[in-house]
């Protein structure tokens, strides 16, 4: 959310390249601050939904940086995703300390639990 707006596309039916439109935005504010690449991938994930290989290579393009610094950016830290994800994200701790009070237990019990079926339609790609 930005100036108490959402920016992402979650509940309207918007073109693409509004959504690139939205990212430009971003793009204007963060492009000469230090350390505004993650910002950036943060809003753009947030308009997008994910953060798909266009996006990365039109981000990496519009900042003049390489495409393999931008997608490693996004491949360290694990709240970028580059796949579409559902509505609803479960994260289960396996750390040392959650492993043995049996993180791995609650996982394999989420892990039983069939996925609704609009979970295991493929998301629509999007494309520049």
């Amino acid at each position: 959310m930005k100036d108490g707006k959402c920016t992402c596309a979650c509940n309207e039916n918007v073109s693409e390249s509004e959504l690139f439109e939205r990212l430009d935005k971003v793009l204007l504010e963060y492009q000469n601050k230090p350390g505004g690449l993650i910002p950036i991938l943060q809003y753009a994930q947030a308009i997008f939904g994910y953060l798909p290989e266009n996006v990365l290579k039109y981000v990496s393009t519009k900042l003049n940086k390489s495409y393999s610094e931008v997608a490693g950016v996004v491949s360290f830290y694990s709240f970028f995703s580059t796949h579409p994800r559902g509505k609803y994200l479960i994260r289960v701790c396996l750390g040392t300390a959650c492993y043995v009070r049996g993180g791995k237990e609650i996982l394999d019990a989420v892990k039983a639990k069939p996925a609704p079926a609009a979970a295991k339609k493929p998301a629509a790609k999007v494309k520049k």
